[in-house]
């Protein structure tokens, strides 16, 4: 039940920042039980819903183990960065320690504050951001047509409905003509979200709402949460197609079930069954939740809309997000003849609300035809 990669950090600020500390047994042990049980956040989880990916806490608790476990993180990175320094330049100096106590109650200060700053910029409401994506033989009729992204909202303990309320709001907002939802819009059962989804009802455009799922609708009950978003106005593109059609022209949007639907006992994406009988011609928005098989959609789609990333989260943590989704990880890729646009995502996994130089967004795109 311990969950040992997640105290990795933890056990490192025992064992560099805590135990050196001129500090009496009982403070140090009383110090490193709260820490443990702080790096525990994801089995405490568990426990409360039977999932990582639901915690089934207060927002309050939610926030507060994602800044002791973001404090920790960032405090064990400080301190690596310390020892590297140290080690590296300890040919050229005095016999002396390493790292001091001051730096060490430094470290500390700066890691709570950085914590501070990065469950703030996670849990903010996400600022509309302007995007122009150019498409060659785009119709004219659609030449300016706009789309809003949402993507990854995870509504949950820690988003509520207060804070979906309010997305909606600015989505609608930006008078985009169709809104596009690619997936991870929820984190817990249909029951214990239902007031939380509720405000997805007033999201409203003139070529109407459509949504594919993510990962985590998987996780919780797809077909369940299916029928849900269906009756709340959602109009789910699971390996299947719509045309949207101006002036006599055409744009096709095609949406793929997720990488892991076949773990879950669903059809995988399978973009020939979402391709069936779609105008031949007529460009194509597709919607895929994860970014990595860009390369094999390129030939098919003109624009690909994914998430899942969350941007990658923190600067520096990005690279290594990128690594794990086939070198996508924020913005704008282009991949052979296709844009792939991958957002930071509108909300985040209430199990790592942290953000630092990776803003949540609502994307609206502008497409253009290429001069």
């Amino acid at each position: 039940m311990f969950h040992l990669n997640f105290s990795v950090p933890c056990l490192y600020v025992l064992a560099r920042v805590l135990l050196p500390l001129p500090w009496s047994t009982r403070s140090k042990l009383a110090a490193g039980a709260l820490l443990l049980f702080a790096s525990q956040f994801h089995l405490w989880n568990r426990l409360s819903s039977g999932s990582v990916f639901s915690p089934e806490f207060p927002q309050g608790v939610v926030i507060a183990f994602n800044w002791a476990f973001g404090a920790i993180l960032f405090l064990a990175i400080l301190q690596l960065a310390f020892d590297v320094v140290g080690l590296a330049t300890l040919p050229f100096r005095r016999p002396a320690p390493i790292v001091s106590t001051k730096l060490r109650y430094g470290a500390a200060v700066t890691a709570m504050v950085l914590a501070t700053v990065a469950v703030y910029q996670a849990t903010r409401l996400p600022e509309p951001k302007d995007v122009e994506v150019t498409i060659r033989d785009l119709p004219p009729a659609f030449d300016g047509y706009q789309l809003v992204q949402l993507t990854d909202l995870h509504l949950s303990r820690l988003f509520q409905a207060d804070w979906a309320r309010a997305v909606v709001e600015r989505a609608n907002a930006q008078g985009a003509d169709v809104i596009l939802v690619t997936g991870d819009l929820i984190d817990g059962s249909v029951e214990a979200r239902r007031a939380d989804v509720e405000p997805l009802r007033d999201l409203r455009a003139p070529d109407g709402v459509w949504m594919i799922p993510g990962n985590h609708e998987y996780y919780f009950g797809y077909d369940e949460w299916m029928r849900r978003f269906g009756e709340l106005g959602l109009r789910g593109l699971t390996n299947r197609h719509t045309v949207i059609r101006r002036d006599g022209a055409e744009l096709v949007v095609a949406g793929l079930a997720d990488l892991r639907a076949p773990a879950n006992g669903h059809d995988g994406p399978d973009l020939d069954a979402a391709m069936a009988g779609a105008p031949a011609g007529a460009p194509v928005i597709l919607l895929e939740h994860q970014p990595r098989n860009a390369p094999e959609r390129a030939t098919r789609a003109d624009l690909q809309l994914s998430g899942h990333t969350h941007g990658g989260m923190i600067a520096g943590l990005d690279y290594l997000v990128a690594r794990a989704n086939n070198g996508f990880a924020s913005g704008a890729y282009r991949v052979g003849d296709m844009t792939l646009y991958l957002s930071n995502g509108t909300g985040l996994w209430p199990g790592f609300a942290l953000r630092l130089g990776k803003p949540p967004e609502i994307t609206r795109i502008t497409l253009r035809a290429a001069s």
